[in-house]
């Protein structure tokens, strides 16, 4: 399938690229798909893309992933669970803020209070309510206290917003320091540790600077084809479309296995979607293999809303249709439509979509668009910030817990459903835990509130010199592990 052509001044960057690699003794330049690169305080705003980037690059945490996705020491050097899993402590190594000061345990829980305070910001507020208290055991030891156990805390921990910051002047810790300040293009050099300075001052090497971008996904395609840049962040179904056009090899393309959700959360309580039974036949009206063809044919479609156990006590509840072929699906979902219709002859048969405006977005419209059609309904594609009956969702997990995807997926659900979720949150044993969460599960599926669809699409594009990349769960790619030391 061909797509709409780039703007012209892209494709003539496109054309004009040489055939010469970024040599090594160069800084490494990113370019993150989003907005400029601004430090932000997760506290008082959700962070985009291309903020948590240059936060997580300039102010790390407690733990912070390593290119595996896995968790790494950060300010902590290392740590031990305690007390059945309800304590975590932790002991700091020696580090620095920008201006030389040394770094305390009493920074760090003023740091951690400001992050976990329920009126916070960020997306991950929800999922700390666990914890009870932060507090100061000695000047370089930390106890994170929580209410029950739970065994997946150090992935939150790692993520940006749970970054150590002094919150007055929103500076980190590095482990790099913004040395060049600039709106568009900031660069970054790491941080000098300060358990090995040297005798005497040595010359920063350019090699091991970062320039990071913030830029629309077309212009860092063009930038990554004139051979002005290393390194691609951010891609999502919604760019996807535009690598058909910019000549990039496969073996600089690089496809995370992402875990998270992609799909519909159905969001209206009026018309079509008052009724369980009619949420449902949106679901069983949806081609999954063809809708995840359009974008690449080793996606693959999902039908539930866990992408594996994980920590609930029972495996994901399949849609009872699974093993229904389509044909017989949507028959039984246009026989829903026609009773509808039937008994509201006044209601308009019209199916709101809430998505973003992109090329990727219009792929995806034209496959639901005529799958809402062919069971009889009309769908209407209106600004992911409108009134809605579907909404789009397309998030990676930031950890592997089953909580989060019945959370994220269910997060306009009603009261009685939410409290069956919340049930989770609160159970007081691991096993309890597990038990409320097949149950959420259950629940979920039987209200019929998400319509799986895939796990997220998240891309990058990387030069062969960045030899230390590695795709990962997370999508999450750290700007200390790019390339061999």
């Amino acid at each position: 399938m061909r797509f709409p052509a780039l703007p012209l001044a892209v494709a003539l960057a496109l054309i004009a690229g040489g055939c010469e690699r970024r040599p090594d003794d160069v800084a490494v330049v990113v370019s993150a798909i989003g907005g400029p690169p601004e430090l932000r305080d997760p506290t008082k705003v959700e962070l985009g893309f291309t903020q948590s980037v240059l936060l997580g690059a300039t102010a790390q945490g407690l733990v912070r992933f390593d290119a595996a996705g896995g968790v790494e020491p950060g300010i902590a050097e290392r740590w031990i669970v305690t007390d059945g899993g309800r304590s975590y402590i932790f002991r700091l190594r020696e580090a620095e803020w920008a201006d030389g000061t040394r770094i305390t345990a009493a920074d760090v829980v003023a740091s951690m209070r400001a992050a976990i305070a329920p009126r916070g910001r960020s997306a991950l507020t929800p999922f700390v309510a666990v914890i009870d208290e932060v507090v100061e055991m000695t000047p370089q030891v930390v106890e994170v206290r929580l209410k029950h156990p739970r065994p997946d805390l150090l992935k939150l921990f790692a993520q940006p917003e749970f970054a150590i910051l002094r919150r007055a002047k929103l500076a980190g810790t590095g482990p790099f320091r913004i040395v060049a300040p600039a709106r568009a293009a900031p660069l970054l050099r790491p941080a000098i540790d300060p358990t090995q300075m040297p005798d005497e001052p040595i010359e920063p090497d350019p090699a091991d600077d970062v320039r990071l971008y913030g830029e629309r996904a077309a212009v860092a395609l063009a930038r990554f084809a004139a051979r002005e840049s290393d390194l691609i962040l951010g891609g999502t179904f919604r760019d996807w479309p535009l690598l058909d056009h910019a000549g990039i090899a496969p073996a600089n393309l690089r496809i995370d296995p992402a875990a998270g959700l992609f799909g519909l959360a159905i969001v209206s309580e009026e018309g079509f979607t008052a009724d369980p039974a009619n949420r449902e036949a949106l679901a069983m009206a949806i081609d999954r293999d063809a809708l995840t063809a359009r974008f690449r044919p080793e996606w693959s479609p999902v039908e539930t809303v866990l992408p594996a156990q994980l920590d609930s006590a029972s495996p994901p509840k399949a849609p009872d249709w699974f093993a229904d072929p389509l044909d017989n699906r949507r028959q039984i979902a246009r026989n829903r439509v026609a009773a509808w219709r039937a008994g509201n002859p006044d209601a308009p048969p019209t199916i709101r979509l809430a998505m973003p405006r992109s090329l990727g977005s219009k792929l995806l419209w034209y496959q639901v668009a005529a799958d809402l059609r062919a069971i009889g309904l009309q769908p209407a594609w209106v600004d992911e910030r409108e009134d809605a009956d579907l909404r789009l969702i397309d998030a990676v997990a930031p950890y592997d817990s089953a909580r989060w995807y019945l959370v994220t997926a269910c997060r306009t659900c009603p009261e009685d459903l939410a409290a069956v979720i919340d049930a989770a949150r609160d159970a007081p044993t691991l096993g309890e835990r597990a038990r409320r969460i097949a149950e959420a599960d259950l629940a979920l599926s039987a209200a019929h509130r998400y319509i799986p669809i895939a796990q997220p699409l998240r891309w990058s594009v990387a030069a062969l010199r960045l030899r230390a990349f590695q795709t990962n769960p997370r999508a999450w790619h750290p700007l200390t592990h790019l390339r061999e030391p």
